[in-house]
């Protein structure tokens, strides 16, 4: 029964995923670290890349058939693409998506879901992977993949992973029972769900799901978690989590972006919309003008201009905010250029 109700909340993501028209439901967004024109898109029907910010689209066919669930540039070699799909594990291309080949070997028969890629920040051929069977490691660049979950037998589904980019041996795992960490690049997991969710109420299947985990870019105590049932920060790497807004009116937060240089500023996402805070957390202000759909999946903020955020929607698609999320205006994806097919 508990791990039946455990699953149920991950099927809560899954269902918003789906959401509105196929082209409509944006899953992931994936911007160049360097160039602020590059942009990948996957939605419910395809992936497609824009060279020009968003005046132009090319689809890529070789995704026509298959679900793509999340997209990664390396930022090393940025023309390396990698997608996580829904049943199919891991893709790669090597030329910017003209091209996609598998990379698979190692990964369990049936990864059904991959929900998230991250990179060491210095040698980007070591990458981790979320997936509903486990967190998975690769060492060469995604040929072979080994599972990495030493202390997390308790769960399956990993929704989330990230890394303290100061001290990339430390990573956060976010699961369907609460959050772990890792000291020595993933080999072992400790649980960490002090604040977050009591031992009791975990045990009585009443968990909470963890959809989304952010390091403090310039402070590695801060650890910040976007969950189904509200927003946490840690101060002390996890090991004690304190719930931020609670006066927001909807408490599941699907997604989160924090600011490069100033701590005050993170935005969050879900079904209420866009809020944003510049005070560390103490107030929120919705985002919202221009938008069309309150229901947003994901959010991406520009490594290069931190004013550039990008957002999906799971009923109208793309948006694009150039001022801090102050106005947003809608980027079609339906005029394509034609993109050569992948063999």
């Amino acid at each position: 029964m508990a791990a039946l109700l455990r699953t149920s909340v991950f099927l809560v993501g899954l269902f918003l995923l789906a959401c509105g028209s196929r082209e409509a439901a944006v899953v992931s967004i994936a911007l160049h670290p360097s160039n602020p024109n590059i942009v990948y898109v996957a939605t419910n029907e395809a992936v497609h890349k824009t060279r020009d910010g968003g005046a132009t689209w090319e689809q890529f066919q070789a995704f026509t058939a298959r679900r793509v669930t999340t997209l990664a540039i390396d930022p090393k070699l940025p023309a390396t693409v990698y997608a996580g799909t829904m049943g199919d594990a891991i893709y790669k291309s090597p030329d910017g998506g003209q091209h996609w080949l598998p990379h698979n070997v190692g990964l369990k028969e049936h990864v059904s879901f991959v929900n998230e890629i991250i990179f060491h920040p210095d040698n980007t051929e070591l990458i981790y992977l979320a997936t509903t069977v486990g967190a998975f490691v690769s060492k060469n660049g995604g040929r072979e993949w080994e599972e990495r979950m030493a202390g997390m037998k308790e769960v399956h589904i990993v929704t989330c992973i990230t890394m303290d980019h100061q001290h990339p041996r430390v990573l956060y795992a976010g699961t369907t029972g609460g959050t772990y960490r890792s000291e020595d690049g993933g080999t072992t997991w400790q649980k960490k769900n002090n604040g977050l969710i009591p031992d009791d109420v975990l045990n009585a299947a009443m968990a909470l799901g963890v959809n989304m985990l952010a390091v403090d870019p310039r402070n590695s105590d801060i650890v910040y978690a976007a969950t189904t049932k509200g927003l946490f920060r840690s101060t002390n790497r996890a090991d004690y989590w304190e719930q931020i807004g609670q006066n927001l009116a909807n408490q599941f937060i699907s997604t989160m972006a924090l600011h490069p240089t100033n701590p005050d500023i993170v935005y969050i996402g879900g079904p209420e919309g866009i809020l944003k805070t510049i005070d560390g957390g103490k107030t929120w202000q919705a985002h919202n003008q221009g938008l069309t759909t309150m229901n947003v999946r994901t959010i991406s903020l520009s490594p290069s201009d931190p004013q550039l955020l990008y957002l999906g929607t799971n009923g109208s698609g793309l948006y694009r905010s150039t001022n801090g999320g102050a106005q947003w205006t809608p980027i079609p994806l339906t005029s394509h250029a034609p993109a050569a097919p992948a063999p």
